[in-house]
């Protein structure tokens, strides 16, 4: 199979709100996926009303995007009329698909025209339930099960051939690419309904797997070590590394985990697998591509490094790799962000925006983040700062200070600066 025979998959990004959303856009997302307030998988996170999804689905269009909401929760027979209004005002927002596992909701979005995409919560990992849902329902993407293997997936595809004959170009499959993955494997998790009264199926998962856990024997008070500290909390998925190998498999779509991250997290995601996808689909013919691909790939990976993870996995594509599902704590990212202060004004004519420094103080050279719901994420490289009209070396706390950027911010958009792990400390001093 040479690469003209290979459909680019397109790259799928999460929108927690609208900052995240824009970074998605900017970074060069092919599509997003958000959920609103109530039925989605995200409960805790920042999320959209309902109200907002006409300027989601604009905002889409504008960067030649698509727009997916997820409802892919456990919904109650009480909820029907609820589901039912979302699903008629995305549809009449615009909004492409609705992500989903619950029947009545894909129903609902069949009766009112618009796409059901079948979520990895129904666990699918056969070709005959593709062709079933498929031929009895209408349904044109699945998120595979996660734990399907890259020969699955591919084994998957060519029965689908042989089952569906030309048919089964019509069918999308789609896979997770990057980011957090749950201890239940494909999302099915009752831990924290057990332990707290508040669903994972409900979107409302309070994390327990990501706990230190110590097991002790009630009757003499001694420890059983099961294993190290955190024993049931995954590390992140990241195919970056393996990227081609997926693409070559056919796959249509790659999603990005991470509504609840933060911008950055989605922009350099983002970013980092879109750069990977371009480079394969312009240079896979080129003599030295496999050079070249390791080279960009190691670069890309040092970029991934420095946002949050919890140390990085295969997942299930090479098979069940054990070790990965456990001692995943905290974030293992080599750079953090810390808070600097607040865009207070910006002078277009010269390109300088006015920051109000309320919290670390910086120097040139310092790459600062902005963030805002117009901006997204932007980061530079401070080149100068000035102080009451005069150059300064470095921009104190409580200072009002101007730098010089190369695109626009906005007022009361909030700026932060990327740091070192080990540095943190001294910089919010």
């Amino acid at each position: 199979m040479t690469v003209s025979d290979i459909r680019k998959p397109e790259l799928m990004a999460p929108a927690g709100d609208m900052v995240s959303l824009r970074a998605a856009l900017q970074a060069g997302a092919d599509a997003v996926y958000f959920g609103v307030v109530s039925m989605n998988m995200r409960a805790s996170a920042r999320n959209f009303s309902a109200s907002e999804m006409p300027e989601i689905a604009g905002l889409c269009r504008e960067y030649g995007a698509k727009a997916y909401l997820a409802m892919n929760t456990i919904v109650y027979n009480s909820e029907l009329e609820l589901a039912e209004t979302l699903i008629e005002q995305a549809a009449a927002a615009g909004i492409d698909a609705v992500i989903c596992w619950d029947f009545a909701i894909l129903d609902m979005a069949l009766r009112h025209g618009i796409a059901a995409f079948v979520s990895t919560q129904m666990s699918v990992a056969n070709s005959a339930a593709l062709a079933f849902l498929y031929r009895h329902f209408g349904v044109k993407r699945f998120v595979l099960a996660r734990e399907c293997t890259l020969d699955e997936i591919v084994s998957i595809r060519r029965n689908l051939l042989a089952q569906l004959g030309e048919e089964a170009e019509r069918i999308e499959i789609e896979v997770f690419a990057h980011g957090a993955m749950c201890v239940s494997v494909s999302g099915r998790c009752f831990m924290s309904q057990f332990a707290f009264n508040q669903s994972a199926n409900r979107g409302e998962c309070r994390q327990p797997c990501r706990r230190e856990y110590e097991i002790r024997d009630l009757r003499d008070g001694k420890e059983f070590l099961i294993g190290q500290d955190y024993v049931m909390s995954p590390r992140d998925l990241c195919t970056l590394p393996f990227l081609d190998k997926l693409v070559a498999a056919g796959i249509d779509s790659l999603k990005i985990e991470g509504r609840g991250r933060s911008p950055e997290y989605v922009s350099e995601a983002t970013a980092c697998y879109r750069a990977y996808i371009d480079f394969y689909f312009a240079c896979h013919g080129d003599a030295d591509f496999v050079a070249r691909s390791d080279k960009l790939k190691e670069e890309l990976m040092r970029r991934l490094d420095a946002v949050f993870h919890r140390g990085f996995s295969d997942g299930f594509y090479f098979g069940r790799q054990i070790g990965d599902w456990s001692g995943g704590n905290g974030s293992k990212a080599t750079h953090r962000k810390v808070y600097v202060g607040v865009v207070t004004n910006f002078f277009k004519k010269v390109m300088v925006a006015e920051i109000k420094v309320e919290g670390a103080g910086f120097v040139c050279g310092a790459e600062l983040m902005f963030q805002g719901n117009a901006t997204g994420v932007l980061t530079q490289e401070v080149e100068s700062i000035e102080e009451a009209f005069k150059p300064v070396a470095r921009a104190e706390k409580n200072s009002l200070v101007g730098v010089r950027l190369a695109q626009v911010v906005r007022e009361n958009d909030q700026v932060y600066m990327m740091v070192p792990v080990d540095e943190v400390e001294n910089a919010r001093q």
